[in-house]
């Protein structure tokens, strides 16, 4: 696997704040050509770096009034497996992390109202090895991101002029 520079940092950090930024704009940013940040963009898919492309939807507009934190506990270490693929195909759980702790999992979840999150928790208590579950109905939401920030420490001692990554973080111009 090929290591990540400073532009890539850049470009990965543009994406973020804009998925659907035109290459010509990010190659402006890194001051390269358009083909040069296209071949780079396509090595950080490859390389897994990049796992997708997706809008970011306000979910109370689409009906998802309700968002929750669901602390799962399984019995036995021969029922994580299956919890775990189970739900995979549960389309309000957003997402589903295997923790340590009181629980085994904690899942994140948008539902359409209390209804549908009390038959959600009904369908994962019925789950084989399941022992119990603690859920905790979210109020609001200050902040949800799924940004990741980079440690511009990456270049200390390089001596290299930084510059502004979408106005909000320095990164280091090679």
């Amino acid at each position: 696997m090929n290591s990540i520079d400073l532009i890539d940092l850049k470009i990965l950090s543009i994406l973020q704040s804009n998925g659907r930024c035109h290459l010509a704009e990010i190659a402006k940013e890194v001051d390269l050509s358009s083909p040069a940040v296209m071949e780079r963009v396509r090595k950080l898919e490859a390389q897994g770096v990049i796992k997708s492309y997706q809008a970011v939807l306000d979910a109370r507009k689409i009906g998802k009034d309700v968002t929750a934190f669901i602390g799962v506990s399984v019995d036995h270490q021969r029922h994580i497996e299956a919890f775990a693929s189970h739900m995979m195909g549960q389309h309000d759980v957003l997402e589903c992390h295997h923790v340590t702790g009181d629980e085994s999992f904690i899942l994140k979840v948008k539902t359409a109202n209390t209804d549908s999150l009390e038959k959600l928790l009904a369908e994962i208590r019925s789950i084989e090895g399941v022992t119990g579950t603690i859920t905790k109905v979210v109020l609001s939401t200050p902040k949800e991101s799924q940004r990741l920030e980079f440690d511009n420490g990456l270049a200390e001692g390089s001596g290299r002029k930084k510059i502004k990554a979408n106005g909000k973080r320095s990164i280091p111009q090679i």
